[in-house]
């Protein structure tokens, strides 16, 4: 099976929840570059990854269940990432960048424990993500 095969099998057989850690681990993985990128003043690369990474946090806003309680707290966090990731491109920032991305992160961490938590309540002890 070929690279491009598996990742498109993982992501069709993903559960919402496994769904929201990819998008997560991408968005992460677009800061990254960036920031490898606008360190080697390489702007045009700088510039599109921070778009693919502010496209998956606009994609999370948009699959925010607004019925959820939690809802309310995380969608400002959505939206200040979303502008702090507009700064660091205007500006060529990368501390307003890598605060961005330790959000990222932290939401990343919570969501996988939310994940490993609900997997040990469904299946009991093993649950690992």
């Amino acid at each position: 099976m070929s690279i491009q095969a598996y990742q498109t099998n993982s992501v069709e057989t993903a559960s919402p929840g496994e769904l929201t850690l990819m998008l997560y681990n991408g968005c992460l993985k677009f800061i990254k570059l960036a920031g490898k990128a606008m360190e080697m003043k390489n702007y045009e690369q700088k510039n599109i990854h921070i778009q693919k990474a502010q496209k998956i946090i606009q994609e999370l806003m948009i699959t925010l269940d607004q019925g959820a309680s939690i809802s309310k707290e995380i969608m400002p966090l959505y939206e200040f990432i979303n502008r702090r990731l507009l700064d660091a491109n205007l500006n060529n920032d990368l501390i307003i960048l890598s605060e961005a991305q330790d959000l990222v992160t932290e939401l990343r961490d919570t969501w996988k424990e939310v994940i490993r938590q609900t997997r040990q309540q469904q299946y009991g002890e093993g649950g690992n993500v």
